[in-house]
C-alpha cells in the first residue's frame, strides 16, 4: 500500500464557516470549495478532511473530540500563534498529564462544536505499572496489571 490517509467526513451546517475554522485549523486552502461541500486534502497529518452541508447536527454523539500529534512544542506554539491571529478561541495546556501522557496542547473548537487538540507527547506513559496485559485462557479473558518483575 503506498499511502495511507485518514479520512474524516464531517456534518457542518455552515460551509463558509467551517471552511474559514479548517483554513485556520490546518493553514492551508481546501483542494475543493462548493456551496454545499469542502475538501482539505493534507500530506502532513496524512488526512482528507470532507466538510457536508447538513440541515442540522445532533449535539452529542459518540465522538469525544478529534486531535493532530505533533512532533514538537514548537509545532503547537505555530499552532497557538495561527489560530489566535485567525480570531479563533482557544484554551492551552502545558505539561499536562492526559490520557497517561505528558503533553502539550490547544484545543479549539469548529463551528459546529467539534473539539480539536493539537499535541505533543513528552511523555509516552506516565504510568505504566496501571498497565494491563489480556490473555486469553481457553473460554474466558483475564486481564492482569503488568508489574515489574520484582515488585
Amino acid at each position: 500500500m503506498a499511502v495511507l490517509k485518514t479520512h474524516v467526513a464531517l456534518n457542518v451546517t455552515d460551509v463558509e464557516k467551517s471552511v474559514a475554522f479548517y483554513r485556520a485549523m490546518f493553514g492551508v486552502e481546501p483542494v475543493k470549495y462548493k456551496d454545499d461541500y469542502a475538501k482539505f486534502d493534507l500530506s502532513s497529518p496524512a488526512l482528507n478532511l470532507t466538510l457536508n452541508l447538513a440541515p442540522s447536527i445532533q449535539a452529542g454523539g459518540a465522538l469525544s473530540h478529534l486531535g493532530v500529534q505533533v512532533e514538537s512544542t514548537e509545532e503547537v506554539r505555530a499552532a497557538i500563534q495561527r489560530f489566535t491571529e485567525s480570531g479563533l478561541a482557544l484554551f492551552t495546556e502545558d505539561n499536562t498529564d492526559c490520557c497517561y501522557a505528558l503533553q502539550d496542547k490547544v484545543w479549539v473548537t469548529d463551528p459546529d462544536g467539534n473539539r480539536w487538540e493539537i499535541f505533543v507527547v513528552k511523555v509516552g506513559d506516565t504510568a505504566p505499572e496501571k498497565n494491563l496485559v489480556t490473555t486469553v485462557n481457553s473460554t474466558e479473558v483475564v486481564k492482569a496489571v503488568n508489574k515489574p518483575c520484582c515488585s
